[in-house]
């Protein structure tokens, strides 16, 4: 069963998401879920088994320019994380077509992803799933 998350599920969905954005604090990202539970341009899904949440995905609009894309606004795959043990079993495809869904409901044309160069597995996912390769980036930054 896959379910849209509300205020209510930040908790699960932070207890989810730092498993993989381990440099994140765990209240932050509560706070964070809770305030995107009452975004209507955001949305989080949750996928359980057997009544245990194993997975979520974290999706947005972006009215900012998207590389590689041609529209405004675009449906954006903030995060996608299942649990070891649950993987490579199609959850992740389940959640990113909720994700899909929710950006043709809000009137987007195209949808779009990131990840980090080094992100293999991530890449492979992308791919399988009918996106394509936009551009390749290295960004900067530095101490002032």
């Amino acid at each position: 069963m896959i379910k849209r998350a509300r205020i209510e599920d930040a908790r699960v969905l932070a207890d989810l998401a730092v498993q993989m954005w381990a440099d994140h604090d765990p209240e932050d990202l509560e706070a964070e879920f809770r305030e995107l539970a009452t975004n209507d341009e955001a949305a989080c899904f949750i996928k359980y088994v057997d009544d245990k949440p194993i997975a979520f995905a974290q999706c947005q609009l972006r009215h900012d320019y998207v590389e590689g894309t041609d529209s405004s606004p675009v449906g954006y795959l903030e995060g996608v994380f299942v649990a070891e043990g649950f993987r490579k079993q199609g959850f992740a495809a389940e959640l990113l077509s909720e994700c899909e869904r929710l950006a043709k409901e809000r009137g987007c044309t195209e949808f779009a992803s990131d990840c980090e160069l080094d992100n293999i597995d991530s890449l492979r996912f992308h791919m399988a799933l009918g996106f394509e390769e936009a551009d390749r980036i290295i960004c900067f930054r530095k101490d002032l």
